[in-house]
């Protein structure tokens, strides 16, 4: 089997070309840059809206690449994770492959209007530039495959969680080393660890259900801001430590900050404290799929990065 893949060098490219060199699976790995991998292999730099000479043979494509949480513009999000997508998808299709794995995200689904899990069909209209072009996407991949031989695996991950975290677990991470004072209690939010992300990424890429799929990809658990706090004092072997800030000097420094990085007011406290649950059930139906890891089964790593 003969696999390409976007976004090689990402978060989540990486940890999959590993698994794919794992497996002896023939890989093409592509980036914006032709940087190397992590074990020094080198990627191409390719334009995605030419890839037909990059598609040669090949049987199944695992599309990553994009722009995500950035403050971009909306044309930017538009031609990136949009306009890229669906001209890589017509020169698959065009070239004969089997099989279109596209990494989409819960943000396609809207903000959450609940404290409930939601499942694939409960969707609401796009928050943000990301979300928006991610949705869109999704459709324009529906529509491209709908008259064609290509299966299409859409899979929507949330937070996705390893050993080297990014964004706001990086902080998380560091804030709990470095002592931050203790979060208070509320809110919950669904995430999946990489190593289950990418294994499943791996079975798709071999092989699944015929036709269009779209799933929710999560470990199934529900972490607060404060659980993850104390799960990664308690892997540095400290106690969870005082609860000395009170809630609402939490949330006027959460609208300071998002006064200082230009978002929206509120975002950093929701992110912090909001209810933000997704329910994988239709993936472990459909493939048995089962997530094995947890945060704090990779705790211990994750304050270990620098």
């Amino acid at each position: 089997m003969k696999c390409l893949v976007t976004g090689a060098t990402g978060f989540i490219g990486g940890a999959l070309c590993a698994h794919l060199r794992e497996a002896a699976i023939e890989l093409v790995p592509v980036s914006r840059s032709g940087a190397s991998l992590a074990d020094g292999s080198p990627t191409l730099a390719a334009d995605l809206f030419a890839a037909q000479e990059l598609l040669r043979g090949v049987d199944s494509v695992c599309h990553l690449a994009g722009i995500a949480h950035q403050r971009a513009a909306s044309a930017d999000y538009q031609r990136l994770n949009v306009d890229a997508t669906l001209a890589l998808a017509r020169a698959a299709i065009e070239a004969g492959v089997r099989r279109f794995v596209f990494v989409s995200s819960v943000k396609a689904m809207g903000p959450a209007g609940g404290d409930s899990p939601r499942n694939e069909s409960m969707v609401s209209a796009a928050g943000d530039a990301y979300g928006r072009s991610k949705w869109e996407a999704e459709r324009g991949l529906l529509a491209l495959c709908e008259a064609s031989a290509m299966d299409l695996y859409i899979l929507r991950p949330c937070l996705v969680y390893g050993p080297s975290p990014r964004g706001n677990l990086r902080l998380l991470a560091r804030g709990a080393r470095w002592g931050m004072p203790r979060p208070p209690a509320g809110g919950a939010r669904s995430m999946v660890g990489l190593d289950d992300l990418t294994a499943l990424l791996c079975q798709l890429l071999r092989g699944g259900p015929a036709g269009a799929h779209t799933w929710i990809v999560s470990d199934g658990q529900r972490y607060s801001a404060r659980y993850l706090y104390d799960t990664l004092r308690g892997a540095m072997g400290r106690n969870p430590g005082p609860e000395w800030l009170p809630p609402l000097a939490w949330r006027a420094a959460a609208t300071l900050l998002d006064r200082l990085l230009g978002q929206e007011a509120g975002a950093t406290y929701d992110k912090l404290f909001g209810t933000e649950l997704y329910d994988h059930g239709a993936l472990s139906r459909d493939l048995g799929w089962r997530p094995r890891q947890t945060v704090a089964d990779l705790a211990a790593r994750m304050v270990a990065s620098p």
